[in-house]
């Protein structure tokens, strides 16, 4: 089934459980929620867009690194 006759079976389906007004008070509260949904979606994306933009960017070879010899407490003397 297509993605159309789907949604054409299932309003038909609250139809017959609902009834006409009870299905379009139910279809009228589920188009607000999306719409409350997209907007506070629209409105994390701009605060994280703004984030971005603002953190000051650095490259990754402003940091020291470490060499693995570092990091295991390995030396060279050790080694002999």
């Amino acid at each position: 089934m297509g993605f159309g006759v789907e949604i054409l079976f299932v309003l038909l389906l609250g139809l017959l459980v609902l009834g006409p007004k009870q299905l379009h008070a139910m279809l009228v509260q589920v188009a607000r929620a999306k719409a409350q949904i997209e907007n506070a979606t629209r409105g994390f994306k701009s605060q994280l867009s703004a984030e971005l933009h603002a953190a000051p960017r650095k490259s990754n070879t402003d940091r020291p690194h470490k060499s693995v010899r570092d990091l295991t407490g390995f030396s060279e003397s050790s080694d002999k």
